[in-house]
């Protein structure tokens, strides 16, 4: 009999343990909403009493109901992010461009191993592009442009070998332009109009951030 109901629990706790996994990922973007001012009620299906997010507006799940996408470009979305965005541990796809996000970009968001495209262009963000970008091995588009981040680029990015697109137009970068790994292939366009950023740096010289 104590066997029998020791088979019952564990059962129970493979049907709930998706449960509590999938809203563990609806609380971290509730948490998200309440930062937000959102005047156009983009965010209005994002209810917290559902099992799981993967109803609700702008969130695409897989078959598991694991969040992999967030949808919110072009929202009039304005506020800051948090670092609970770092705990959907299975986004692939983070598109929040041309809003009004402001302050700076979370260092949690390099816990997103799954990612594949981060678009954050087009937004206020401030500060310096976090090192912790280096973690995301996945990663193939990033792009930052249209902001007002500062600082030196990481020159840890190098090592992300799947990068394809990178571009961090359009802000106050300052230093120089790391020139390895995925560094070799991404054109001018791509570090444009920041006006302390000097160029690509010399090969087999320790790098300087001129004007950082």
């Amino acid at each position: 009999m104590a066997s029998r109901l020791h088979f019952v629990s564990f059962l129970l706790l493979l049907v709930v343990y998706p449960a509590i996994s999938t809203n563990s990922e609806g609380e971290a973007l509730h948490a998200l909403r309440a930062r937000l001012s959102d005047p156009t009620n983009v965010l209005q299906s994002w209810d917290p009493t559902l099992v799981n997010p993967c109803t609700w507006f702008h969130v695409t799940c897989d078959d598991r109901n694991r969040v992999i996408r967030l949808d919110l470009g072009n929202s009039n979305i304005s506020g800051p992010l948090g670092p609970e965005l770092g705990r959907l541990q299975h986004l692939q796809y983070l598109e929040l461009y041309r809003n009004n996000f402001e302050g700076k970009i979370p260092e949690a968001l390099g816990n997103l191993k799954s990612l594949i495209s981060m678009d954050l262009y087009g937004n206020r963000f401030q500060g310096e592009i976090p090192k912790s970008f280096a973690k995301l091995k996945s990663l193939r588009f990033l792009r930052l442009n249209n902001n007002k981040l500062s600082g030196s680029i990481p020159r840890e990015l190098a090592t992300l070998s799947n990068l394809k697109v990178f571009d961090v137009s359009n802000n106050d970068l300052c230093g120089t332009i790391p020139v390895d790994g995925p560094f070799t292939n991404f054109p001018f366009q791509s570090f444009e109009n920041n006006s302390r950023l000097n160029g690509p740096e010399l090969q087999g010289l320790v790098p300087y951030d001129f004007g950082c």
